[in-house]
């Protein structure tokens, strides 16, 4: 007779794998265990190594006691993939952090063009639902915890039966009723989220807002925005196994914070100012605030330079539209110049891209027109680099007053109003009259390229269109 396990779910197989690597991308598996589970009875136990391709790492060979020559004439994953998908089928994937042997499956399975189709339970974050006084969850903490054996630790079926007494003490413990209620919410609740994380994916909210994922330290590992962000951050660990950023920080991260916002521009002014002031570890944009720079166009065109390189830190923002093009650093500016000097037959060194006096080396060879050399009267060449940079040119702020933006979310009854001045965010309020008092107090940020490119189309076209923007202080159509 079968050995009776408990009947966590109706039907289930406990998986446990051996990889070269903890990377699902790049290692390879080199043996894979798995017990099917029906009714609480087991059905089918199967288990083989694999070989990998490529050589195992010592580090790894001593771990597991898998070597190179145990695995020389193993079969390949291809020639075992069916057999796996056989087990599987129709069960409940369970693995002790279950992210990583999962991932490991999917990888070689897509790899051969099939997919894995099949819902996942962790039971480390089982562990940590059922024995939540508890620190350690990993297989050698609960092997000590609950005084279990093994002298097969680190190879796959001595981990699988680690697991499966793991349970049968749990069910004793606890009770099959808990043992079910709890896989059962686990596994509405998604298992792809990673075994460390000690938020709860329910309590995150999926209204708009702006999520912020936390590893050991007090510095985020990534700031994001959404307008259903329990859904988002689910993406995230659910793209993990496709992407290596994504593995990275999911590997990392042990809490997520949130800020609820009304609506998604609410969400987009927040992710742009936390990202900035926080610095997190692995967002690539929206970082930079500062060293910002424009040109900026002499009036005189006799001037040399014609054109000069201006901080934006040091701009009124009424004045930026005698201001052209944003950039992060002088490089990129003068690459930027160099360009439209190129395009549109303009002078070098009237630009001051060169120095020197009398005809330029472009001139010499065709390519200026010859404002240097004489050829060109001054004012017609500044009205050509005038128009070459017109497309470049930043905005005059659009509006004769400061402009707020109504936003209200219905779910969470929750209103935004984002007060803006001159392309800047002076604020954002909650209701009349905190707005009066931001009118008031009128304190002005300082300008933001990202959020200047966020409002060049949400406010430089004509009011009235949208009921929920409005002139301030007095509400003009």
């Amino acid at each position: 007779m079968k050995q009776p396990f408990p009947a966590l779910l109706p039907c289930y197989v406990v998986v446990d794998l051996e990889t070269t690597g903890g990377n699902a991308q790049r290692d390879n598996i080199t043996e894979i265990a798995a017990v099917r589970i029906e009714n609480g009875v087991e059905v089918a136990r199967w288990s083989t190594l694999v070989n990998p391709g490529v050589r195992i790492a010592p580090f790894i060979q001593s771990l597991t006691g898998i070597t190179d020559a145990m695995v020389q004439d193993a079969p390949a994953f291809e020639d075992i993939a069916r057999p796996l998908q056989e087990i599987l089928d129709g069960a409940v994937f369970v693995a002790h952090n279950v992210r990583f042997d999962h991932g490991f499956v999917h990888q070689a399975l897509e790899r051969l063009g099939h997919a894995l189709k099949v819902k996942t339970l962790c039971t480390v974050r089982l562990s940590r639902k059922l024995y939540p006084q508890h620190k350690g969850h990993g297989l050698d903490a609960i092997l000590q915890r609950h005084g279990l054996q093994t002298l097969a630790r680190h190879r796959a079926m001595g981990d699988v039966d680690v697991v499966l007494a793991w349970l049968q003490v749990a069910e004793q413990e606890l009770g099959l009723e808990t043992l079910q209620r709890e896989a059962a919410a686990l596994l509405q609740g998604s298992a792809s989220v990673p075994p460390q994380l000690e938020t709860a994916i329910s309590d995150i909210p999926d209204v708009p807002g702006v999520y912020l994922f936390y590893g050991e330290g007090e510095i985020p590992l990534y700031i994001g925005k959404s307008v259903h962000m329990r859904k988002r951050v689910l993406s995230h660990f659910q793209a993990s196994t496709k992407q290596a950023r994504e593995m990275r920080i999911l590997q990392e991260i042990r809490r997520v914070e949130w800020q609820e916002t009304a609506g998604e521009l609410g969400a987009l002014l927040l992710e742009a100012r936390l990202v900035k002031a926080m610095q997190p570890l692995h967002n690539r944009q929206l970082r930079q605030s500062k060293g910002l720079s424009a040109w900026e166009l002499s009036d005189d065109p006799q001037a040399r330079p014609l054109l000069r390189l201006v901080g934006l830190d040091a701009q009124q923002p009424d004045t930026l539209q005698r201001l052209y093009g944003v950039y992060r650093s002088k490089r990129q500016a003068t690459d930027a110049l160099r360009t439209l000097c190129e395009n549109h037959s303009l002078c070098p060194q009237a630009l001051g891209l060169e120095s020197g006096k009398g005809a330029c080396f472009a001139s010499q060879i065709g390519k200026c027109k010859g404002v240097c050399a004489g050829r060109e009267n001054p004012a017609v060449h500044r009205l050509r680099v005038q128009m070459a940079l017109a497309q470049h040119r930043l905005q005059a702020w659009p509006h004769k007053a400061p402009v707020a933006v109504r936003e209200y979310n219905p779910r969470s009854e929750r209103t935004d109003i984002h007060v803006f001045d001159q392309w800047c965010h002076v604020a954002t309020v909650h209701d009349e009259t905190d707005l009066a008092d931001a009118l008031q107090t009128r304190q002005r940020l300082a300008f933001d390229l990202d959020t200047y490119r966020l409002l060049v189309q949400r406010l430089a076209t004509p009011l009235g269109r949208d009921a929920s923007v409005f002139l301030l202080p007095e509400q003009i159509p």
